[in-house]
């Protein structure tokens, strides 16, 4: 009896589970060092050994940039519309709504109002998570309202840009938004208000070709895709290879195209400098 007891399969033994949460540990993607997410995000979310700058979604990059982390959310209530009936692999509702549920925002642009070192600011944020970023109708009508907002407030408007450029799915009805935000910034211009122009990676297509590069100071993080087409388009075109690092943000710096490259960590400080410059104090007054 002991005998055949003793014959009988066991169970393997099972493996402990894990005492590490998930997510604890990220790799870099540049260069592809461990790193303790802790240590990361109180870096700004820039790899501390390379110097990369990990994509941030809208809500975290304001976070970082306001006083205490604190602001007032804008213009909550906007949200797509599918006016042109559009469906490729997808009905465009059903991308709106998973893009929705994965973000939990209405669309691509959070309006935000609060301080920087104690400077009263605007600011329109892209989160490259909604849809690639990209500039739809919606996007467009919040990145005027904060302009046209600004202007009437005469408060200070930064637009911190991540898109791959318009919408598609909207077909004109994007496109219409690259004039309508610059047309915007003429009147901001008139009223002697500062823009400044945040380009963080990517900056592409319509966005690019529109507000993104009308501020009176442009800046943009390190390494940074800045650009209208992308360079695999556009070596495919002109059937030339491109220099090194072209459209990225030291290029563009070189050739004159942006004012300054600025690290995540340096940009608050950087922008309240820049504000200070043009005259706005502790209550801009």
């Amino acid at each position: 009896m002991l005998e055949k007891l003793f014959k009988r399969k066991r169970p393997a033994p099972q493996k402990p589970q894990s005492q590490v949460p998930s997510g604890l540990w990220i790799k870099c993607e540049e260069c592809k060092s461990l790193l303790f997410r802790g240590e990361l995000e109180s870096n700004f979310m820039v790899c501390p050994k390379c110097g990369y700058h990990f994509p941030v979604p809208a809500k975290d990059r304001l976070y970082m940039l306001f006083d205490r982390g604190s602001y007032e959310e804008l213009d909550r209530e906007l949200t797509p519309v599918d006016v042109l009936g559009f469906v490729d692999r997808k009905p465009y509702p059903q991308r709106i709504k998973e893009a929705q549920e994965k973000t939990g925002l209405k669309d691509s642009v959070v309006n935000a109002r609060g301080k920087i070192e104690g400077i009263n600011v605007l600011v329109s944020c892209f989160d490259f998570r909604f849809m690639g970023g990209s500039m739809g109708s919606v996007a467009g009508e919040k990145v005027t309202r904060n302009i046209e907002r600004a202007a009437e407030e005469r408060v200070p408007f930064l637009c911190i840009a991540a898109s791959g450029g318009a919408r598609m799915q909207e077909g004109i009805v994007s496109l219409m938004q690259m004039a309508k935000t610059s047309a915007a910034l003429t009147y901001l211009e008139e009223r002697g208000v500062p823009f400044i122009s945040v380009l963080t990676h990517p900056t592409m297509g319509g966005v690019s070709a529109s507000f993104a590069f009308l501020g009176d100071v442009i800046i943009a993080e390190p390494k940074a895709l800045i650009g209208f087409a992308g360079p695999r388009v556009i070596e495919q075109t002109i059937r030339q290879k491109l220099p090194e690092g072209f459209q990225r943000a030291e290029f563009l710096l070189e050739h004159g195209l942006i004012d300054m490259v600025v690290e995540r960590n340096n940009l608050k400080t950087t922008l309240a400098k820049l504000l200070r410059h043009f005259g706005f104090g502790g209550e801009n007054g």
